[in-house]
């Protein structure tokens, strides 16, 4: 009998997405079908999905979740379009919302109750669709709930009995914290410890608030991250969030595992969305795509200058600061640069900036466009990520695939994917000082490599 698998995730392409998580996603439980297991994915039914164009079909399943004091209630519609069993709780409450989590004034101010709910009624949705599950594999704070709902309020319920859970940090910096009066909204503890429940320092209490991640950490059987890198980093001072016990606590079930990315949609010689098509054995379509990025992005420069690309959101973890401050030193060396992106409007601010400053050789697009990611990745010549940390990053795996040479900071993901020039096998150039020399010395050497 096929492992039965549900697989819980706030976002995935090509249904939502904010970042990478969405990629994976999208991607992983495709090849876990194709190795053989019966697999069910669960998403919240976001605005971004209901007005997709997707084709959803009502199941007549309804679920009720008590929320604090109320119950609410969703409806479960599915979609086959990506040829695994996807699964939406549409509760319009909390979902049919113009952004996923947060806007630009910040996080939405029920963001407990919209995920307790999505948890739990992901967990009452299996029930009635009698999807018995051998493991329920949860993604990032917004389903850290769950393993701490199958440890409490489903202990006794004989329907998860086999159910083991899987909980996969993919960036430990978002925490889904919240302020101590809220935890009874989420209904946990009720029976284990009137006066406190769940909402204790062995708990999912973090620093005097309610922390989803934690639960996530604390009540899964294990706990996986997307690099192995990563998985040691975030059990340092550096690196660790105010978490870094926690998980030394569990080392032995935390793995780290790095991130693999869909070459049905990421490959050059099959690429839809790039004006031409190429493989290593025939570079020509590389130059027309080179050719094409320069005109969408209103660059002036040469056919043979340098053009080096990023594809990220605005934010100091990608490492911004330093983008701002090796500017001029990279302009020197003759390069152009194009950004696409979106995230915290002062970093966004600051590349418009350099983008005014040197006008026809860097540019700017502070939006998210799928078929100009793959512009950038086909067109440029260097790819750039120099994060100041980041758990695994999927754009560096994307660059090997399309001939754009990475550069990267020597953390995380971006550590365990790239081999640093100029070692045997090369793929890429590495820095570790997280300083802007550092960045642009390695800039140097891709261009003259």
């Amino acid at each position: 009998m096929a492992l039965s698998v549900i697989y819980v995730s706030p976002e995935a392409v090509p249904f939502s997405k904010t970042g990478g998580l969405a990629d994976v996603a999208g991607a992983l439980p495709s090849a876990l079908k194709g190795l053989g297991a019966a697999i069910s994915v669960f998403l919240p039914l976001h605005r971004q999905t209901a007005s997709g164009g997707f084709n959803l079909a009502d199941t007549g399943v309804t679920v009720s979740v008590p929320i604090g004091v109320k119950e609410v209630r969703g409806r479960v519609l599915k979609s086959v379009e990506t040829g695994v069993d996807t699964y939406f709780l549409k509760c319009d409450e909390y979902f049919d919302r113009t952004h996923l989590y947060t806007t630009h004034d910040g996080d939405y101010s029920d963001n407990l109750e919209r995920f307790a709910f999505f948890s739990r009624g992901v967990l009452e949705a299996v029930k009635v669709l009698k999807i018995r599950p051998d493991i329920i594999h949860a993604n990032d704070w917004q389903t850290g709930l769950i393993p701490a709902y199958l440890k409490d309020v489903y202990k006794q319920d004989s329907f998860f009995s086999k159910a083991g859970t899987v909980f996969t940090i993919h960036n430990l910096a978002y925490q889904g914290l919240f302020p101590a009066a809220l935890y009874d909204l989420t209904g946990l503890g009720k029976g284990l410890n009137p006066l406190r429940g769940l909402f204790t320092p062995e708990g999912l209490e973090f620093w005097g608030k309610v922390s989803c991640l934690k639960a996530g950490i604390v009540y899964s059987d294990v706990i996986t991250t997307v690099s192995r890198t990563y998985a040691l980093e975030m059990q340092t001072t550096d690196y660790g969030c105010g978490l870094e016990g926690v998980l030394k606590e569990r080392k032995d079930d935390l793995h780290g595992i790095v991130n693999g990315v869909d070459y049905d949609e990421w490959d050059p010689a099959e690429d839809t969305l790039i004006p031409a098509n190429y493989s290593p054995d025939d570079l020509t379509g590389k130059a027309v795509c080179k050719k094409e990025l320069l005109k969408k992005f209103g660059l002036t420069v040469k056919a043979s200058t340098p053009v080096i690309g990023m594809v990220s959101r605005f934010t100091h973890q990608k490492g911004f600061d330093l983008v701002a401050e090796a500017a001029p030193d990279i302009m020197k060396l003759g390069a152009a640069v194009v950004i696409l992106g979106t995230g915290e409007k002062k970093y966004q601010l600051v590349a418009e900036g350099l983008a005014a400053a040197y006008p026809g050789r860097f540019a700017v697009n502070a939006a998210f466009d799928n078929a100009l990611a793959h512009l950038i990745e086909a067109g440029s010549d260097i790819f750039l990520m120099p994060s100041l940390y980041e758990p695994c990053g999927l754009n560096q795996i994307y660059s090997l695939k399309y001939g754009t040479v990475p550069v990267v900071r020597a953390t995380g993901g971006l550590e365990d994917t790239v081999k640093a020039y100029p070692l045997p096998g090369a793929t890429g150039f590495k820095f570790k000082e997280y300083e802007a020399p550092a960045l642009v010395k390695k800039v140097k050497e891709a261009e003259t490599a």
